[in-house]
């Protein structure tokens, strides 16, 4: 029996909506003498990473935590704060395809919802990168206390998006996110590229 095609749309970030050029921080790793590659495995050590996406700590907290972790290697606290505040100066870039996409889904009349697990830096991210009034809801892992792949994740989103679990299609990069969506009953597509744009609108109701 095939399922019924979905009326609401939740979107991640990280992955599929927003870019990251992994030139910047390599960049940035290069001017103040570090390791390639080192800002990233510092700041997204889980043990650092989820509790800024629960909630328990702030956005600068977790970079505060980072140029802590990052002093002895960068030569001293001043230096790897210097180096954490230029790499935090970049706020990624909107994938335009994907942006036209919800836009096209939304004037059809399908709920679009923002489904991330990001920090207290999420509204002023969407300010910078002109998001703020692009979804019908935000669903920020920080505000609910609870981040992807939780299926209490996917039930909040759901009731964001005011529609029931079986009518709501999710796309994410991460496979344990797609999992996790399945879990709790919605349809999930795991984000590969712009390829997967007619699959998703083939699988909404508009």
């Amino acid at each position: 029996m095939s399922r019924e095609r979905a009326t609401a749309l939740l979107v991640d970030f990280d992955g599929v909506l927003r870019r990251w050029d992994p030139a910047v921080a390599a960049g940035v790793e290069r001017r103040y003498g570090l390791a390639e590659g080192v800002l990233i495995e510092i700041a997204m050590q889980w043990g650092r990473l989820q509790p800024v996406l629960t909630g328990q700590v702030s956005h600068a907290d977790w970079m505060t935590s980072v140029v802590d972790a990052l002093a002895d290697a960068a030569g001293g606290a001043e230096k790897a704060r210097a180096a954490v505040e230029e790499w935090q100066r970049y706020r990624g870039e909107v994938d335009a395809d994907v942006l036209a996409f919800v836009r096209e889904a939304r004037a059809g009349g399908i709920r679009v919802g923002l489904a991330t697990n990001a920090t207290d830096r999420l509204d002023d991210d969407l300010a910078a990168l002109g998001l703020t009034d692009e979804f019908d809801a935000v669903v920020n892992s920080y505000r609910l206390g609870v981040n992807k792949p939780a299926k209490e994740y996917f039930q909040a989103a759901c009731v964001a998006v005011a529609t029931p679990p079986d009518r709501v299609l999710f796309t994410d990069d991460e496979d344990w996110s797609v999992r996790g969506a399945r879990a709790a009953g919605l349809s999930a597509h795991r984000w590969t590229g712009a390829g997967d744009l007619r699959y998703l609108r083939a699988a909404l109701a508009y």
